[in-house]
């Protein structure tokens, strides 16, 4: 009779190799897309290492604005207290404590803005009017700058066009003036592109018999996914410090 030949297969299981091989799969993935996010923020010319130490900058100015605002308070309520604070002395100190406030609003929205830069929020994609800011100057025109930002995922550029109209009156009757009639910087129409944001600046010279009431800003993108906007601000808003 002939042996019977027998062969036994040994399987050496290993789930925890496999588990790992999965985890560094999902590991590289992961940094490859940070990567081409990171490679496209560079692209635009967004430099984060900058974006932070601006950040830090303003967190440093804020802290010395909120710090002004306490001691101007503590002095306030110390001459008060005292009855040795005349009619001058106190709409001087009430000035300073207002503009000091004024000034720590404006960091704190533009420390907001900056912070949404480096960490954008995960959502539907939009953009809003982050700043409008009008100014006279020496010669009676206005100095103008608006920007406009995009909120939610920027990792793609938001195009489309901005109008700027000015509502008033002339001779006491209603006029509507555009942007691109009383600033000669101003391109008709004026167009955007951009993944965080843009800035529109230029000067206004309105006619010497226009009255100006507000300020109709529209932001029409071409991408069909982000909405349209309009809005409306009044002038002595504007001109008191800006939006």
């Amino acid at each position: 009779m002939k042996a019977l030949l027998t062969r036994t297969i040994i399987t050496i299981q290993r789930p925890h190799l496999w588990l790992l091989s999965l985890i560094s799969a999902i590991c590289l993935i992961l940094l490859l897309l940070w990567s081409s996010y990171e490679y496209g923020r560079n692209i635009a010319g967004f430099d984060s290492a900058d974006a932070d130490a601006y950040i830090d900058q303003l967190q440093g100015q804020l802290d010395e604005a909120q710090a002004e605002i306490l001691e101007n308070s503590r002095q306030a309520t110390m001459l008060k207290r005292n009855s040795r604070i005349d009619d001058d002395a106190s709409v001087q100190l009430k000035e300073t404590l207002a503009q000091a406030q004024n000034e720590t609003l404006e960091l704190k929205k533009e420390l907001s803005f900056y912070k949404s830069i480096v960490a954008p929020e995960q959502g539907n994609r939009s953009v809003a009017i982050q700043t409008i800011q009008l100014k006279q100057n020496e010669a009676g025109a206005y100095d103008y700058k608006i920007m406009i930002s995009q909120r939610g995922r920027n990792d793609r550029f938001a195009r489309g066009i901005i109008e700027v109209s000015i509502d008033g009156t002339n001779n006491r009757q209603p006029m509507t003036l555009k942007l691109a009639e009383v600033s000669n910087a101003t391109k008709k129409p004026m167009k955007f592109g951009f993944k965080y944001f843009q800035k529109f600046e230029g000067v206004m010279n309105l006619p010497a018999s226009f009255q100006p009431d507000s300020l109709r800003v529209k932001v029409k993108p071409s991408t069909g996914k982000i909405k349209s906007i309009d809005e409306l601000f009044a002038w002595s808003d504007l001109t008191a410090g800006g939006a």
